[in-house]
């Protein structure tokens, strides 16, 4: 059935008119501006951090830092649909998401724009131009980390794993996986917390889409750590409203 078929199909069916609201706000995309590389120092690291003051003063156990928590890092992804749905996912929890390129699409990409829909301004997100350049940065981070590398090879299951604050979960690209120095590093002491995997039947199923892996995998870790990164909705969609207009957010 061609398109032409298809448009006669969906006028008999639907004949309420339909006018769908733009994907992306054009103020947004004004104000579009992507900075590639993040060699700071991590005193100027951008970050999203919230804080819950009490008569202009905070205390000790008044502030949570969405960057001391979790974050998502997806090396050389290459569908744009499923970095927009995970982008849309990471908005939804108050997470952090990295990629490392080289990515299989461009960044400016209508189809990562349209699935992560107007979620765009809601999430933060850093662009590193080569494992490498994220390894430097991450080693630069403040605070306990370690990266967690998820591959159908791992030797952890992912509901078995005990998570913790600063962890860093790492996915590979549709097509490849991790390549095996980010395995390596995954593993390193010091650096990485071991390799994970998620259960499933491989016979017919060589692996479960990228964007339900990473939606799987991050709200487990978010499950055990009592969802600490979501008590702070409001504060972090206007943070990252924020950074979208004026730092590394794209839209």
């Amino acid at each position: 059935m061609d398109v032409s078929s298809l448009r006669a199909l969906n006028l008999k069916f639907c004949p309420i008119p339909f006018s769908p609201r733009p994907l992306i706000r054009p103020a947004l995309l004004a104000n579009l501006k992507i900075i590639r590389k993040f060699s700071q120092p991590p005193s100027t690291t951008i970050s999203c951090r919230l804080h819950s003051q009490t008569n202009g003063s905070a205390g000790s156990n008044s502030v949570a830092s969405c960057d001391k928590l979790l974050k998502v890092v997806l090396v050389s992804p290459q569908i744009p649909g499923n970095t927009g749905c995970i982008a849309r996912t990471c908005a939804a929890s108050s997470v952090g998401l990295h990629l490392v390129e080289p990515l299989g699409y461009k960044i400016d990409d209508t189809k990562l724009k349209r699935a992560g829909l107007d979620y765009w301004p809601y999430v933060v997100v850093k662009v590193h131009g080569s494992w490498t350049e994220f390894r430097e940065y991450f080693r630069q981070q403040e605070g306990d980390k370690r990266l967690l590398a998820f591959t159908k090879r791992g030797t952890n299951i992912h509901s078995d794993f005990s998570y913790k604050r600063g962890d860093w979960l790492v996915f590979g690209s549709e097509t490849c996986g991790l390549p095996p120095e980010t395995l390596l590093d995954c593993s390193r002491e010091g650096m990485g917390g071991g390799t994970i995997r998620i259960p499933m039947v491989d016979t017919y199923v060589r692996c479960l889409n990228l964007s339900v892996s990473v939606g799987i995998s991050l709200y487990e870790a978010a499950r055990q750590l009592n969802y600490e990164q979501l008590q702070f909705p409001s504060d972090a969609a206007s943070e990252g409203q924020r950074l979208f207009m004026t730092q590394d957010i794209f839209g």
